[in-house]
């Protein structure tokens, strides 16, 4: 076991190939699943939204189908975990209170204009995380 198969480790998920390719990497590392937390982070809804004006959407609902969409990509044996907010910050601050040995995480590789205007959820989780961040890079094409 290297330095890096310890129990636990967060995986942020948004449903791309590459995160679930971290998922898989997690579970490879630690060669148990149950060490492996999966989170996914929402934004909050604006006020403005109709399911915030007319009551039918909330936390716990949107909780629910983030859940079941995870569950049927991932299965059960991974740790799902859904909370609201800023990725980043709601990334670090989970690996904190769960005392994450590492997190795993790929990068979407985007730069340029794409980059200021979604701005960089890995980047700011390497800043912020109080544990190792292994960042997985999208892969070149071959020319």
């Amino acid at each position: 076991m290297t330095w890096l198969a310890h129990p636990p480790i967060v995986v942020p998920f948004d449903f791309s190939p590459a995160s679930k390719e971290a998922v898989g990497r997690a579970i490879g590392l630690l060669g148990d699943p149950s060490g492996v937390h999966v989170i996914h982070v929402l934004g909050e809804l604006s006020p403005a939204e109709p399911g915030e004006v007319w009551n039918t959407v909330d936390h716990a609902t949107r909780t629910k189908h983030a859940t079941e969409a995870m569950t049927k990509e991932l299965g059960n044996e991974v740790t799902l975990k859904v909370l609201f907010g800023d990725a980043g910050h709601q990334i670090t601050d989970y690996a904190d209170q769960i005392d994450a040995k590492l997190i795993i995480m790929p990068s979407h590789g985007r730069s340029g204009i794409l980059r200021v205007l979604l701005g960089s959820v890995t980047d700011r989780v390497v800043r912020l995380a109080h544990c190792p961040v292994l960042v997985l890079r999208p892969e070149k094409a071959k020319s």
